[in-house]
C-alpha cells in the first residue's frame, strides 16, 4: 500500500509500506543497564515488538529516486510489499534512476534484488562510503558479532549485481538538494538523507526503530546495533538537531512524517 506525495523542497515524498517487523522484548537494550531497561520496558508497557518497515520514492525532474529498498521476498510474507506498492504509485522498476541506501541491513537494503538478478535494471546505488568500506571488507567479519554480520552478504550482492553502478558516497550533498548526515553507531556508516527546502524531511534510516519509546529515552537501544554507545549519542544527536532545525523526520520504521519536540529530558515525535 501506498500513502500520498508530499513536497520536500523540489522532491515530492511517498511512503512505500514494505511490511511489519515484530520481535520479542528481549532484543531491546539500555546504556543504563538492566534495571533501567527493564523500568523502560515496564513504562511502554507493550508486549512485543511490532513496527512498520519504509522505504520511500522521491521524483522530481530528474525522475524517480528510491531511499532505501525494503526486504525483497528475503524476510517471509510479512514484508517485501514495497515493489507492490511501487506499482500502486505508479512506479515501473526499470523508472528507478537511483537508490539511496542508508545503511547494509537487509530490512533496507535486499529488496534491490529480485532472486539472483537486480531489481532495478537502470538504477544507480548510492551507498554511505563507510559503511560500504566496513561491510565490502571481508577481514572485518572476524570482529563482528555474527548477530550482526548480515551486512557483509548484502554487500557482497549489491557489488555482483550493481557492479558498475554503484557510488559511495561521504558526507556531504548525493544529489541536489539531498545531503547525507552520518549516523553511526547501528553500523558503522549508517547514516540519514537531508530532503532540503523550506520544509526540510529527514529520512534517518534506523536512528529510532521505536518513535515513542526511544523518543521518551533514547537511551534505550535494540541488539542489532553494532556499537550501542554510539548509537545513543547518534540517537540524541539527531533528535537535538531536528527538534532545533524544525526538521520533520521519518525512517525505516516510523509511521508517517514526524515533527521533533522537546519534551522533559526526552522528546516527543509529533505526527505532521
Amino acid at each position: 500500500m501506498s500513502g500520498t506525495w508530499r513536497r520536500f523542497g523540489s522532491y515530492e515524498v511517498l511512503t512505500l509500506h514494505d511490511g511489519i517487523f515484530e520481535a520479542p522484548l528481549d532484543v531491546l537494550v539500555h546504556a543504563g543497564g538492566q534495571a533501567a531497561r527493564d523500568e523502560a520496558v515496564a513504562r511502554w508497557g507493550k508486549p512485543k515488538i511490532s513496527i512498520p518497515v519504509n522505504c520511500f520514492a522521491l521524483k522530481n525532474a530528474d525522475g524517480i529516486t528510491l531511499v532505501d529498498a525494503g526486504t525483497g521476498p528475503s524476510w517471509g510474507e510479512a514484508m517485501g510489499h514495497a515493489p507492490a506498492a511501487m506499482a500502486s504509485a505508479g512506479i515501473a522498476p526499470e523508472q528507478v534512476e537511483r537508490v539511496l541506501i542508508t545503511h547494509l541491513h537487509g530490512d533496507h537494503a535486499l529488496g534491490l534484488f529480485d532472486g539472483d538478478r537486480a531489481r532495478f535494471a537502470n538504477a544507480e546505488i548510492i551507498v554511505p562510503e563507510a559503511d560500504l568500506a566496513f561491510f565490502g571488507e571481508e577481514a572485518n567479519r572476524a570482529q563482528t558479532p555474527q548477530n550482526r554480520q548480515g551486512g557483509f552478504a548484502v554487500a557482497a550482492a549489491v557489488t555482483k549485481h550493481y557492479a558498475g553502478r554503484i557510488r559511495p558516497v561521504p558526507v556531504g550533498t548525493v544529489r541536489p538538494g539531498i545531503a547525507l548526515i552520518p549516523l553511526p553507531g547501528h553500523t558503522f556508516g549508517h547514516s540519514g538523507y537531508l530532503i532540503e527546502g523550506e520544509e526540510s524531511l529527514l529520512l534517518w534510516g534506523d536512528a529510532l526503530h521505536l518513535s515513542d519509546l526511544q523518543a521518551f529515552d533514547p537511551d534505550v537501544g535494540l541488539v542489532y546495533d553494532f556499537d550501542a554507545t554510539t548509537a545513543v549519542a547518534s540517537r540524541r544527536a539527531i533528535l537535538e538537531r531536528a527538534a532545533h532545525e524544525g526538521w520533520l523526520v521519518s525512517g525505516g520504521h516510523i509511521e508517517g512524517f514526524r515533527r521533533v519536540n522537546e519534551s522533559g529530558s526526552g522528546y516527543e515525535l509529533i505526527p505532521a
